[in-house]
């Protein structure tokens, strides 16, 4: 079975929801905690996924995600730095994606740790907690997106508006087709910046990127919360069965680490 590192600790608080939905998509989720890690760094050896859950990192202190990044990339940059040259693959959910950007692993242009984008302040001034619509861009690397083209998972979050440094990055996200998720109406066309669409004010409405090979991915919805069709507020309405649209990007992780790790 594929082994999963699911990290824990410090207020990281879906760790539980992650691991479980990893457990459905068959691979075997280990919750670890940071310090653990800092402690014995080759349990990022043995591993072939790195999840970073959603939560509240340290009181989402400073800025949500920052004080988690900076022990992570400190403490751990080498042994993640190797984690990443071996091809393995990392998913960071909500609090998790913001420790990522705020790491730099993300959107990781040059394979240099280097902030370009962030994660800040919602527009509306408040938590967003609520289903959305996302459009997957079908021609993007991303690994965990494979096959699917329209989505829906819940947001709650107080810091989810995405940001490039400049257009620069803009265009270099849009050149490189790492803009992986992006809200969207109920007709599949883009939200266009229409709140409460467009939850949080993103720019381009992006909700995800993944780095250039498509392995490293991050956003803001949450996919472990939506594992099972009966998650879903209109699934009797709707009569959903089976899985919940979130699992199949675990499943997909979890089906390339065992066909190419």
């Amino acid at each position: 079975m594929v082994q999963v590192l699911v990290l824990t600790g410090f207020g990281i608080n879906c760790e539980r929801e992650t691991a479980h939905t990893f457990r459905q998509a068959g691979g075997e989720p280990l919750l670890i905690h940071l310090n653990d890690i800092i402690e014995n760094p080759s349990y990022l050896e043995k591993t072939k996924i790195l999840a970073i859950p959603g939560g509240f990192s340290f009181g989402d202190d400073i800025a949500s995600g920052r004080i988690l990044a900076n022990r992570i990339r400190y403490r751990l940059e080498k042994p993640l730095q190797k984690f990443i040259d071996d091809g393995k693959l990392i998913i960071g959910i909500c609090n998790g994606f913001q420790v990522m950007v705020k790491m730099g692993i993300l959107p990781l242009f040059q394979k240099e740790f280097k902030q370009l984008v962030t994660l800040t302040h919602n527009n509306s001034g408040r938590f967003e907690d609520r289903w959305v619509s996302l459009k997957v861009n079908t021609v993007s690397p991303c690994v965990w997106t494979k096959g699917i083209e329209y989505i829906e998972l819940p947001v709650r979050h107080g810091e989810g508006k995405f940001i490039t440094k400049d257009e620069t990055v803009l265009k270099q996200l849009k050149d490189n087709q790492q803009i992986v998720l992006q809200y969207a109406k109920k007709d599949k066309s883009l939200a266009n910046g229409e709140y409460p669409i467009n939850p949080n004010g993103s720019s381009e409405d992006i909700a995800a990127i993944c780095d250039p090979s498509g392995r490293i991915f991050g956003l803001m919805p949450h996919p472990e919360a939506f594992w099972d069709s009966k998650l879903h507020p209109l699934w009797n309405r709707l009569q959903l069965e089976g899985p919940g649209d979130g699992l199949k990007i675990f499943r997909n992780g979890i089906d390339f680490a065992k066909n190419h790790l």
